[in-house]
Parts: C-alpha cells; structure tokens; sequence
C-alpha cells in the first residue's frame, strides 16, 4: 500500500470484449458482496472481541483470511503457496506488484498491512484499510519514537506487520532494492530478542499468450481500470508465494545487514520462480 513505480511506460491495456464484461460484471459484483459482507462481519465480531482482548484478534484473522481466499478464486487467480508462513511474533516483508497483493499475503495467514498515513484520507481504501487493521505510519521525525512503540505493542502482540520495503509496486518482472528505514524498529531493546522477519517471494505467472506484466500496478494506471481488465481476463493465470525461512533479528548487529538478508532471499525467490 504505497506509491507505484513509474520509471517505466506501462504494458498496452486492451479493449475488453463483450464477454470479458459480461466477466466483470458477474465477478465484480460476487467480489463486492464478498469483501464488503466479510468486512460487515468482521467490524461486528470486533466489536466483542476488541473490549475482550485489547490489541490481541483471536477471532477476526480467520475472517480476513476466508474472505481473501475466497476472492481469488472468484477472480479465476491460481495461488500456489511454496513454504510455510511463520507462526511466532515478527513481521513479513515482501516484493510489491499490485493491489492484489493484499488477497494474496492474507490468504495463507493473517497479516497487517504497514501504509503511509496519507492512504488512511483516501476515498473507499481508507476505510476499508482502517477498518482491517493497517497500521499508518508518518514520515516525521518527531513521531517515529511513538510509531516504534505503537509497532513494537502490535508485533509483541502477536500482529505480523507486512511492509514492503521496495517502497512502491512495480510491473512485476524484477525486485527493486529494499528501503531499509523501517528495519531499524525491529532493533528496538523490547524486539530484537522477541522477533523475527520472515521474507516473502511473490510471483505472479501471466495467463499463455499475455502480457507477462498483466497483474502489475504501476506507472499512470488507474486502480479502477486495472481492476477491470483484471475481472475481464480469462483464462487468468497463477500466483506463486514462496515463504523463506525467517530470520531473527538478534542474529544481525544492524538494519542494514538485515535489510540485505531480505532483499537476497526476496530476489533469490524470484529468480527462481522466473
């Protein structure tokens, strides 16, 4: 959930035909009723479970992953999960492609999104991002003590944060490199010893005779007409995610060494799957 890169033209749109709307319609509206039912569910559910657990969700994850599980498949997008996601306290970071990102990382588990704080003001994706647990950060100075403890509580309470160190989506074909400003919270005295970072590969594989960069996000695209082009596609084509093996953060004497790890393993990933 970031800004996406445009250091490139994007991909050629094509028309879509009329079976292709016929596509977006009967998915489309299955794909709302689905994400905005789950959503209704799950402000529902928090309401209970907020007052009982505080900061800890042992309910409303199951939702969240039902829903997004569910969403691929009505898109037509194969998920195909390589390794297993962690279990302990820590955080996941990623390569970015798209928005479809966020069905594909919480539909193994449950993760909570880390974004700029100016996509909390944004129509409809605000929402649904606050309403879903994203943690909005500010690039102040002055706040990034307090954002440290706020994102210390969430991983010590068991919120697998998801960042995307790129810093902003791509077409899919390449890893940029990583950012590694948001490591440095993971070296906080109360986390380093508690937590790990798992890397997280994500490749997506176009449908035979396709642009291979059909499901990236970038550049002037507008999110509503990838939406549709995306709806419109068939046959669609798979997604693979591969979780590398965590690492733990007492293992490494600075963020940047860290930062490194997770970029090797992240474009290692790729690599491999291209």
């Amino acid at each position: 959930m970031s800004q996406r890169w445009d250091s490139v033209e994007p991909g050629p749109v094509t028309g879509i035909s009329p079976a292709g709307w016929a596509r977006v319609v009967l998915k489309g509206g299955t794909l709302a009723l689905l994400v905005f039912g789950g959503l209704a569910l799950l402000l529902l559910v928090r309401l209970v479970e907020r007052p009982v657990y505080g900061l800890h969700r042992p309910l409303t994850p199951g939702i969240t992953t039902f829903v997004c599980r569910w969403a691929l498949r009505i898109i037509g997008l194969r998920h195909q999960i390589n390794g297993t996601p962690m279990t302990g306290h820590g955080a996941v970071l990623a390569n970015h492609t798209s928005w479809l990102d966020i069905f594909v990382l919480n539909a193994a588990k449950r993760v909570y999104f880390v974004s700029k704080s100016e996509v909390a003001g944004w129509p409809g994706i605000g929402w649904l991002a606050r309403a879903t647990g994203t943690m909005f950060i500010e690039r102040n100075p002055a706040r990034a003590r307090e954002q440290t403890e706020r994102m210390g509580e969430r991983l010590l309470a068991g919120h697998r944060l998801l960042f995307f160190p790129e810093g902003t989506s791509t077409d899919g074909m390449q890893v940029l490199p990583f950012k590694s400003t948001l490591f440095q919270s993971f070296f906080a005295d109360d986390l380093k010893e508690e937590i790990a970072v798992q890397p997280v590969t994500v490749n997506y594989r176009e449908p035979h005779g396709t642009d291979p960069r059909i499901y990236g996000w970038w550049g002037d695209a507008s999110f509503g007409a990838h939406l549709l082009v995306t709806l419109a596609q068939s046959p669609q084509g798979r997604v693979d995610v591969t979780y590398h093996t965590p690492l733990n953060v007492r293992d490494f004497s600075n963020r940047k060494d860290l930062t490194k790890a997770c970029e090797r393993a992240v474009r290692a990933g790729h690599q491999a799957t291209l």
